[in-house]
């Protein structure tokens, strides 16, 4: 990390004071649709609870050997993105559970990990995409 952007963090916590909200994680497979109506009445229902969503875990398949399927679960998964960003999460967490294309999907899981940067959200990659 820089050192701008560690003093940014730091000004942001100086400014800052402890809230009374449970940090949770988000399971993608729990979630019921990633359409913003659907994400905008969670997220209200989790603050009315006293919830922060501080995570989003996505199990990723790139187990099909065909581009088109890799880019169809790229697009997937870069939804998953959109959505976190939404709900204000602060890591999207995927798990590679298979993978027959280990090339495309890390090139795929790059350009994820890019855009979860670009959408203010932290980016983990947990599993191997080894074949």
């Amino acid at each position: 990390m820089s050192t701008l952007e560690s003093s940014s963090v730091e000004a942001g916590l100086v400014a800052g004071r402890p809230a009374d909200l449970t940090p949770v994680v988000l399971d993608a497979a729990g979630l019921e649709s990633t359409a913003p109506s659907h994400l905008r009445d969670l997220k209200a229902g989790l603050a009315e609870e006293g919830y922060l969503p501080a995570e989003l875990t996505v199990e990723a398949r790139f187990c099909e050997d065909d581009p088109l399927a890799v880019q169809s679960e790229s697009d997937r998964l870069r939804e998953y993105v959109r959505a976190a960003a939404f709900l204000g999460v602060g890591r999207v967490a995927v798990d590679v559970a298979e993978c027959c294309r280990p090339d495309d999907a890390e090139s795929a899981l790059a350009a994820l990990g890019e855009r979860a940067r670009r959408e203010g959200v932290a980016f983990e990659l947990r599993g191997s995409i080894d074949g």
